[in-house]
């Protein structure tokens, strides 16, 4: 039986294919149109996915879209009712769902009548919840979801039981942790769409003197069956105006209007704009955000734990991607097992509603466990090989070589440990918005000056953005307090205090590295290259950062080697071959 997952008219936009419970391939579109967070129809992605497993359309059984436009249909009311401009925007958004299935023929051009798959509308937070829990290795855990908003709710708990998942408790719009964080970046003067991170790094470098103001802009709430939150609304527009967001055309990175007040202005200070510089008191705003965050998130994990029991939890959301929190659940609450789905936003819907329906709908049993992210495409020797040629990087005066592997381990680590910067392309690409060894830009970590290098002459971005460790996960203890796996990079933790001079450039200003564990079971060229330089430097970590330059990460060979080109990257391997400069 075969499931294809599609999120659609949505940022992040992806497809899924699940054949007999076992997922083939998963992945946005912004790979293939090179459009940050694009959403609109995925007709790229899903094309892949049925190249991949070898289906034709007509071939496929299931089709699972993470919306519902019947879930929480009163309040859809209230509210399109006290904003008609936005009830009629949403309208035609839900317009294009009700076109999915002619959408979907276009893309095949196809008629279609000749679709014979049956379509399944999952809502939101279900397919969230789905896409955690059910490719995770637990039989029983406790499960959250937490985002800015999705068929108008922004967070869902529950347990999961096998192939079944039991919902507990809702938070409904207008309240959401997500909108919080998002109206908070906007008002520090971080504008773009999924600019949250940014923040998150930021806060490390203030201190969270306005607390008090943070607690009265979202409260906890124990009307919302215990564990739910509030937010103070006269500090928002979007309970007035609907949350501005464009989300239907495929070549645009999605946009969202302003979501705070006048109120907040006026509690916090004058407003940041994107061209001032920051300050400690904007530093100090970010670091109170984070702090209240997480009083909020982990407070409601704190209860759930206690309600269920259970000594695992699978997160999903928007809100899971916020490592410095997840990497606070075991000291804050009961929980000793954590899962987050690598693709924990938006993108993921699509693998969520597919399972969604082969095992809450079918009622099939469990037999898969997502181990690693590399879903995406993969490229053959021969079009690597003609990427390099069609480059003209030889003409350039560039050296290639195409080595064997262990040779090009040993020389790839010794480029690494004299301090130079290297594009690694191998295998598939990653599912999700981390770079995990497959589609990295890769550095030494003992080297104080990298992260100022890499953000200034590579990634050109803000200087503050710290970047990711990978470790070779057996000697996860050594250098982090905490030794519980972080396959996908969405926990942090704190790094050894005599450690910390070993990799100062992973490192954060808070001490904290958010960390990849590696295995040689998931990825063992990556593991090959990072025990390589262990063996040369006696430090079993690489300083690891997504293969862009702000864009989405490259895909094919093609984008790897125009990165490579025009940044100052010293070095690029491209499956076997090494690509160096002069």
């Amino acid at each position: 039986m075969n499931i294809l997952g599609i999120n659609a008219y949505h940022g992040n936009a992806s497809a899924a294919i699940v054949c007999d419970g076992r997922l083939i391939a998963a992945v946005e579109e912004e790979r293939f149109n090179r459009v940050k967070y694009a959403a609109g129809f995925p007709a790229q992605a899903i094309r892949y996915c049925l190249k991949e497993a070898g289906l034709t359309l007509a071939e496929i059984d299931h089709v699972a879209v993470p919306r519902n436009p019947y879930a929480r249909l009163g309040t859809k009311i209230f509210y399109a009712l006290r904003m008609p401009s936005f009830a009629k925007e949403r309208a035609k958004v839900l317009a294009r769902f009700t076109g999915i299935p002619e959408a979907l023929a276009a893309a095949f051009e196809t008629d279609p009548k000749k679709i014979k798959a049956k379509f399944h509308r999952v809502e939101h937070h279900q397919a969230h919840l789905a896409s955690s829990f059910f490719v995770s290795p637990f039989e029983r855990a406790a499960l959250l979801s937490a985002d800015g908003l999705g068929d108008f709710a922004s967070t869902m708990w529950g347990t999961g039981t096998g192939n079944q998942m039991e919902i507990a408790g809702a938070v409904a719009f207008p309240h959401s942790l997500g909108l919080f964080y998002s109206a908070v970046t906007q008002y520090l003067g971080f504008l773009k769409f999924g600019d949250e991170y940014k923040v998150m790094g930021l806060a490390a470098y203030g201190q969270a003197e306005q607390l008090e103001a943070f607690q009265d802009i979202v409260r906890f709430d124990e009307r919302t069956n215990g564990n739910g939150f509030r937010l103070g609304l006269e500090y928002f527009t979007h309970h007035r105006t609907g949350p501005e967001m464009s989300w239907a055309e495929a070549d645009k990175t999605p946009t969202q209007g302003i979501l705070f007040s006048e109120k907040m202005a006026s509690r916090l200070g004058p407003v940041r704009t994107p061209e001032e510089p920051l300050e400690q008191r904007h530093r100090n705003l970010a670091a109170a955000l984070q702090a209240r965050l997480e009083e909020v998130y982990l407070g409601m994990l704190k209860k759930l734990a206690e309600r269920t029991g259970l000594k695992a939890v699978c997160l999903a959301g928007g809100v899971a991607f916020n490592c410095v929190a997840n990497g606070k659940i075991f000291d804050a609450t009961p929980f000793e097992q954590v899962y987050v789905h690598p693709a924990a936003g938006d993108g993921g819907l699509a693998v969520g509603a597919a399972y969604f329906v082969w095992h809450q709908k079918l009622q099939k049993r469990r037999s898969f466990v997502m181990e690693h992210a590399y879903w995406g495409p993969g490229y053959s020797r021969e079009e690597m090989r003609r990427a390099v040629d069609a480059s003209g990087v030889a003409q350039k005066g560039f050296s290639i070589a195409e080595l064997p592997e262990e040779e090009l381990m040993r020389q790839t680590a010794a480029i690494i440990a004299d301090g130079k910067i290297l594009g690694w392309f191998q295998g598939r690409a990653e599912w999700g918005p981390r770079a995990l060894g497959n589609r990295s830009i890769v550095a030494d970590p003992r080297r104080p000056e990298m992260k100022e290098i890499l953000n200034r002459r590579i990634k050109h971005r803000e200087i503050f953005r710290p970047f990711a460790p990978s470790i070779l996960a057996e000697a996860t203890g050594e250098y982090f307090e905490k030794s519980h796996p972080s396959p996908f990079m969405t926990l942090a933790y704190s790094v050894r205090p005599e450690k910390r001079e070993k990799i100062p450039a992973p490192t954060h200003v808070d001490g904290t590295g958010r960390l990849q564990t590696v295995t040689r079971e998931a990825n063992p060229r990556y593991h090959a290259l990072i025990t390589a330089f262990h063996k040369l430097t006696g430090v079993p970590v690489v300083l690891n950062t997504s293969f862009n330059d702000n864009e989405p990460i490259v895909c094919r060979p093609e984008e790897a080697l125009d990165c490579f080109l025009r940044t100052q990257m010293d070095a690029l391997v491209l499956g076997d071959f090494l690509i160096a400069r002069a």
